[in-house]
């Protein structure tokens, strides 16, 4: 549940905001409105506005309002497009909120080498619409038009991660700017490297709460020559399931392979115009040479058909490969419609894949029980799912009910061997989980912690308490 905002470090802001006015101009703000924009992002946690957002151009300003930060003891938050779900942009202690936007250029791309550098307000899909005309992209895709700086934060994933894997695996090297505002830069253009600590995980899915992300250095891919999408419903949601085991177990190189559960699929159907049965139901895509894909789209159409898949539909075309992952990334949106006034709890789990089929059934049996109304989707090639409740915000007794829904399903997760969060991260919605998945670990955490920032300033009140 949300933390109230009982400390502030920055008890008369005032002269921290005009030393950044002084440097920044326009781009410092205390506009009511940015300040609301960046206490919140897109979950049902409340808001916790900055004292102040600044919008800095280049790795050297970052470094200069740090340095301010440090001086007036203030709080920093790291800003993307605030697309997270488990309010990692909130300003729990006020502070400055540092909006990367205006950081979006694509700095050099070595076609050779299948890498870029990108600063870290260059979304996701400027980065792909800047790489088509070179035949090269980027493959990561968590569905919302994140910023790089942001994905790497949160070592997001996404619907390709079964073929292509995270941001953990994709991140090659960073530009860092620490709690002190020194700049610093870890990996490197290597494909490896055994020289020193690995500073680069460090920092990928730290959540802002080691330093600010100014660049990254990517991971690209070739644009495959053929790809295909497909879509087919089962009787079960453990039908579904049990496809998906056996196609992962058989080396089937699938790209995406999606679950949508028979409220979804109701859902996304009224929302995004579509026709498909309301069952549990898989979105599949293929990438590879025309032969290849044509092998794949047999060998699992046929292992569908063994676990009651239904109608197999699939296609090359472009445009139907675009509605069909346009409807899966507003699957989230679906859900809302079905609730007028509502708004979403996300919570998201991952198990071993051999576990998946359980986990997910013991799930919707919970959600039924309780009385709630809630959709299950994900990226189940991975073990990876998600839980939307879409609730009520202004029912105390049905956030409790979610709460305790919520507890149940990550003590299930951890009970199969699986983790509190696959994708979404922990923020502040998640503290409570930590602990209970890595024990004393979290302790190490801290000490990691206070060693980068001893004053407690990056993103307090995120990931674990100090």
């Amino acid at each position: 549940m949300a933390i109230a905002n009982t400390s502030r470090r920055v008890p008369e802001p005032a002269p921290l905001i005009e030393a950044l006015h002084a440097m920044l101009g326009e781009r410092c703000s205390v506009n009511p409105g940015i300040l609301d924009r960046h206490g919140h992002d897109e979950s049902y946690h409340e808001t916790h506005k900055p004292d102040v957002v600044v919008f800095p151009e280049s790795t050297e300003e970052v470094a200069a309002i740090m340095r301010l930060a440090r001086k007036h003891s203030a709080p920093v938050i790291p800003f993307g497009v605030g697309t997270s779900l488990e309010g990692h942009v909130a300003a729990l202690e006020g502070g400055v909120s540092i909006d990367m936007s205006r950081m979006n250029r694509v700095v050099e791309v070595n076609a050779e080498d299948l890498d870029v550098l990108v600063e870290a307000g260059v979304t996701r899909k400027q980065l792909n619409t800047y790489l088509r005309d070179q035949g090269l992209f980027f493959p990561i895709d968590p569905g919302a038009d994140a910023t790089i700086g942001g994905m790497t934060s949160t070592r997001a994933s996404g619907t390709n991660a079964v073929r292509y894997g995270t941001m953990r695996e994709n991140v090659l090297g960073l530009t860092i700017v620490t709690a002190d505002g020194r700049i610093m830069k870890t990996g490197g253009r290597a494909r490896k490297s055994a020289a020193g600590y690995d500073l680069t995980r460090l920092f990928v899915g730290s959540e802002g709460t080691l330093g600010v992300i100014a660049e990254v250095r990517l991971r690209l891919y070739g644009i495959p020559e053929t790809m295909a999408a497909a879509v087919t419903p089962f009787p079960t949601v453990a039908d579904a399931v049990n496809t998906v085991i056996n196609v992962i177990q058989a080396g089937i190189p699938v790209a995406r392979i999606e679950l949508l559960d028979d409220f979804q699929m109701k859902a996304s159907n009224q929302y995004s115009k579509l026709d498909y049965a309301e069952q549990p139901t898989l979105f599949i895509e293929f990438h590879g040479s025309e032969k290849g894909v044509a092998e794949q789209v047999e060998l699992v159409r046929a292992i569908a058909a063994e676990y009651g898949g239904g109608d197999f539909r699939w296609s090359v075309k472009p445009e139907e490969r675009t509605k069909l992952w346009q409807a899966r990334h507003d699957a989230y949106y679906a859900g809302l419609s079905m609730r007028p006034g509502s708004k979403g709890w996300p919570t998201d789990v991952c198990v071993p894949i051999s576990r998946l089929a359980e986990c997910i059934v013991e799930t919707r049996k919970d959600i039924e029980a309780s009385g709630l109304v809630a959709m299950i989707l994900g990226h189940v090639g991975d073990g990876n799912f998600h839980v939307t409740i879409v609730i009520n915000p202004d029912d105390p007794a049905e956030l409790r009910r979610a709460e305790a829904f919520n507890d149940r399903l990550v003590d299930r997760a951890l009970a199969m061997g699986g983790t509190c969060t696959g994708e979404h991260g922990i923020g502040f919605g998640k503290i409570a989980f930590l602990e209970r998945e890595h024990g004393e670990a979290v302790g190490l955490m801290r000490l990691i912690k206070q060693t980068l920032d001893p004053e407690n300033r990056m993103n307090p009140g995120k990931i674990f308490r100090v």
